[in-house]
């Protein structure tokens, strides 16, 4: 079954004292375009991280974001004390220069590199536990594409039907537009003198030319391979290519078919063909 590039997955635990977050989010991208903020804890794993994440979705515009929040003390923030003095030293004479007053203590508590974990070096328990949260978040992540590729999948079974349709209701009027033509072209010949076996002749052979039995058998098959492909995974490319084919085939029945009954249905079918094009671009 196909599945749509659009996605998202979401796990979170706890190990060690952290609290970690995975997310990921996907949007359609010809190929894969990844992209990944990685909580400082982690950030020596980015390249396996990414390495694992591309394996598993493929293709599309990935955003993944790994967040770690300390919850227990055995990884509590320590204070660098020399530079929240140097910091506290230097927020005093400015309070005295201006004149105002404020907390200093919490002014200090925010400013850059005071505040450093205890505990930086990440152990294989944490590397363990985050791989378990990024196979779930991923396995979220698969799940939401594949219930989000049913409905593409539904809507692509609701304009095939309609070109298979729009196909069928060309049979009706291809005799009477070789009718019209032959009409056409004869009409053309009043108060000439002509051989008219031979012209007769020369009027079936452009009649021939202008028969679509040819385009509708390989419209038809191309309607019946995109079926099938649809229950191929990640065939989202493919089915563009098929899309493409469909389209010549299209293209070619309304050039021959220069007749408004016929024409109507040509029209019906390249409508329901571009909103084919549009879901083909969000399908993996």
């Amino acid at each position: 079954m196909i599945q749509s590039m659009t996605g998202f997955g979401k796990a979170i635990g706890q190990v060690a004292g952290k609290k970690i977050t995975v997310e990921i989010r996907g949007l359609n991208s010809k190929g894969l375009d990844l992209n990944a903020r990685v909580a400082p804890i982690f950030r020596e794993k980015e390249l396996d991280i990414r390495k694992h994440v591309g394996e598993k979705v493929l293709r599309g515009k990935i955003d993944i974001n790994i967040y770690a929040e300390v919850t227990g003390i055995e990884s509590a923030a320590a204070i660098n004390m020399d530079l929240a003095k140097a910091y506290l030293e230097q927020l005093t004479a400015l309070e005295r220069e201006v004149g105002i007053k404020g907390d200093l203590i919490a002014a200090v508590m925010r400013m850059p590199d005071v505040l450093g974990s205890a505990k930086s070096e990440l152990t294989e328990e944490e590397w363990s536990y985050l791989q378990g949260l990024l196979d779930e978040a991923l396995d979220q992540f698969s799940e939401f594409r594949t219930q989000e590729g049913a409905s593409i999948a539904e809507d692509f079974n609701v304009r095939l039907d309609a070109i298979e349709a729009a196909l069928t209701g060309i049979a009706p009027h291809e005799q009477a537009r070789m009718e019209a033509v032959r009409e056409k072209l004869l009409k053309g010949l009043e108060g000439m003198e002509v051989d008219h076996n031979r012209y007769e002749q020369e009027v079936i052979f452009y009649i021939e030319k202008l028969d679509v039995n040819e385009e509708k058998v390989r419209l038809t098959n191309h309607l019946k391979y995109f079926r099938e492909t649809m229950n191929v995974p990640a065939s989202g490319k493919k089915l563009g290519f098929i899309a493409q084919e469909m389209g010549r085939e299209i293209n070619t029945l309304g050039s021959k078919s220069n007749y408004a009954p016929m024409q109507q249905f040509v029209v019906e079918m390249k409508d329901e063909l571009e909103k084919i094009k549009e879901q083909v671009g969000n399908t993996l």
